[in-house]
């Protein structure tokens, strides 16, 4: 169970408007991949996308932390989330508010 709840989670757009709905990501060794943005959120102040593989669309997604441009860097960065408490409740928050509601 997640300690957040879909009240917590507010759908934002602010990469989709800097990147577009497509963005590259580029691996430690240099190498750029192309990733669809499928979504974009804020839980309590933090930042998350959400991405799949434009090459191998039927892969899993990636959720990644959304760190705010710096004075010198003026775009957001996309980061691994390391925190596997974190993940594993975002991930959950973003299942529950993407799955249909069991009205049961």
């Amino acid at each position: 169970m997640t300690e957040y709840s879909r009240k917590d989670l507010k759908w934002t757009d602010s990469l989709r408007l800097a990147f577009g709905a497509h963005v590259e990501l580029e691996e430690e060794n240099g190498k750029s991949h192309p990733y669809d943005l499928l979504a974009e959120f804020e839980v309590k102040g933090q930042q998350y996308a959400v991405l799949r593989s434009s090459l191998r669309p039927y892969d899993e997604v990636e959720l990644l932390r959304v760190l705010p441009g710096t004075e010198g860097q003026v775009m957001p960065e996309l980061v691994t989330i390391d925190d596997d408490d974190e993940w594993e409740n975002i991930s959950e928050l973003y299942d529950e508010c993407t799955l249909p509601i069991d009205e049961d």
